[in-house]
C-alpha cells in the first residue's frame, strides 16, 4: 500500500510541477496577436441619394478598377447618410455602382495619378429638361402599350 501511495504522490507532483510551467508560458503563445498599421491615402467618398435628396442608406455598392470592369475590386454598404468611402489605387475610370431596392445609378469617375477626381468629372447625364420628359414620355407610352398588349391577349383567349 505504501508503494501504491508513493507512486500517486510522484505523480500528482509530476502534474503540479507541469500546470507551474504550462501557467507560467507567456500569454503571447496562448493567444492570437493583431497589429494595426495605418497610412495616409487619397480616399475617395461616395454620396448617394434618391431624386428627392434623401440619402440611400444601406445601399450595395461595388467599385470596379479600370484595369478590370468585370470584377468589383470594392464592395460593401453605404452609410445612414448614403456616403462609401473607398481609396483609388490606379489612375483611369473607375465605375462605382449603388443599387438599393430597384433604383441605384452608376458613376464612371476618372482618377489622375494623384489620386484625385479628374477635374472634368461630372455626374449630370447632361439631359435638358425637354429631353429629360421626353424620356419620361417615352417609357410611359411603353407601359401603356405593354399594358394594352397583354390586355388585349388575355380578351382574346376569353373569346376563343
Amino acid at each position: 500500500m505504501k508503494l501504491f501511495g508513493s507512486a500517486l504522490r510522484s505523480s500528482l507532483y509530476q502534474l503540479g510541477m507541469m500546470a507551474i510551467a504550462i501557467g507560467g508560458l507567456p500569454m503571447a503563445a496562448l493567444a492570437h496577436g493583431a497589429h494595426i498599421q495605418a497610412r495616409t491615402a487619397t480616399a475617395m467618398e461616395i454620396q448617394a441619394n434618391y431624386d428627392s435628396g434623401e440619402p440611400m442608406a444601406e445601399a450595395t455598392v461595388q467599385v470596379f478598377a479600370p484595369d478590370d470592369p468585370q470584377t468589383p475590386v470594392y464592395t460593401g454598404l453605404t452609410d445612414a447618410d448614403g456616403k462609401f468611402v473607398f481609396v483609388p489605387t490606379a489612375p483611369g475610370d473607375w465605375e462605382v455602382s449603388v443599387r438599393q431596392a430597384g433604383h441605384g445609378d452608376i458613376a464612371v469617375v476618372p482618377v489622375e495619378s494623384e489620386g484625385a477626381i479628374a477635374s472634368t468629372f461630372t455626374n449630370d447625364a447632361g439631359l435638358t429638361l425637354l429631353q429629360r420628359g421626353m424620356v419620361a414620355g417615352a417609357v410611359t407610352w411603353g407601359c401603356v402599350g405593354t399594358a394594352l398588349y397583354f390586355g388585349q391577349r388575355g380578351k382574346n383567349r376569353a373569346h376563343s
